[in-house]
């Protein structure tokens, strides 16, 4: 039985767009994973990026479910996102990434976590732009502090240029990736953004095709947890720390320190102490 060419044609176009919008929807799945990592790990004010690192970063991974690949070799892959930080501040639609390598610095017999890179210099970014970077060669990394609160100046010896977390077991901590590749997911680029897709092109706006909601779901994410660091780093700096005074009536009262009248040691005298004042001249 033959086919007429115009039927194959309809058949085939069918059978690509089958095929793109399956495809479609694991790049849709991945960012809607990035998406629910940002949100519940910055959920928890102790157990997450601290708000001075997220608010400087100039880039942010999200790898979800990075599973354990062999089980001879023990090493580890998985299939995130990230986004770059606008010179406005703003974030960038993401571009799918891939992170592999030997063993990282996960938690003994744990078969999957979420891991998250935060790049707080452009030469990191830029050498992920031009196709890959292995962490601890190309780039120095060190596991992250945890807490919003908590200070970064942990690192001051290091200079790290990448911060590392992972979660694994409901527990969030820094992570040593040293030797894991971190590389372009060209062909998950391609389905979410159109063919010539490039890193440098979506991070400025310029890919072919726009992203999906899910896709673009994972900026507001960023856009969202870094607005509230920024909203508690400042309230940091207008709030100084206040003294807790006790009143007369013996509550505790927090504002201005107030000089007290002094006790007196005379059992005599009852009033509190007053200034001294010049005797009255004589007339």
């Amino acid at each position: 039985m033959k086919i007429a060419p115009t039927r194959l044609a309809l058949v085939l176009a069918g059978l690509l767009a089958a095929t793109a919008a399956v495809a479609g929807q694991r790049e849709d799945v991945r960012a809607d994973d990035a998406v629910r990592v940002v949100q519940q790990i910055q959920a928890i004010p102790e157990a997450s990026i601290p708000d001075r690192l997220l608010d400087e970063a100039k880039a942010i991974v999200v790898v979800p479910d990075t599973i354990k690949a062999g089980f001879m070799l023990g090493g580890r892959r998985g299939l995130g996102l990230m986004s770059v930080k606008s010179a406005d501040g703003t974030w960038s639609n993401p571009v799918f990434v891939k992170l592999a390598g030997a063993s990282f610095g996960l938690q003994a017999g744990v078969q999957s976590a979420d891991v998250i890179l935060v790049f707080r210099s452009d030469r990191g970014v830029d050498s992920i732009v031009n196709g890959k970077i292995t962490l601890g060669a190309d780039a120095g990394i060190a596991a992250g502090p945890v807490g919003r609160n908590a200070s970064a100046a942990t690192d001051g010896e290091l200079k790290a240029e990448i911060w590392s977390w992972s979660r694994a077991r409901g527990l969030f901590a820094g992570v040593a990736l040293d030797g894991a590749v971190l590389s372009i997911d060209n062909g998950a680029n391609r389905t979410a953004y159109g063919e010539g897709t490039t890193p440098r092109a979506v991070f400025e706006g310029r890919a072919p095709n726009a992203p999906s909601a899910a896709i673009t779901g994972f900026r507001d994410a960023l856009e969202e947890a870094t607005a509230a660091a920024r909203q508690a780093r400042g309230r940091q700096l207008r709030e100084p720390p206040t003294e807790s005074i006790q009143s007369s009536g013996g509550t505790s009262v927090s504002g201005e320190a107030r000089v007290q009248p002094l006790a007196s040691d005379n059992p005599a005298i009852t009033t509190p102490l007053q200034p001294a004042t010049a005797p009255a001249s004589k007339p």
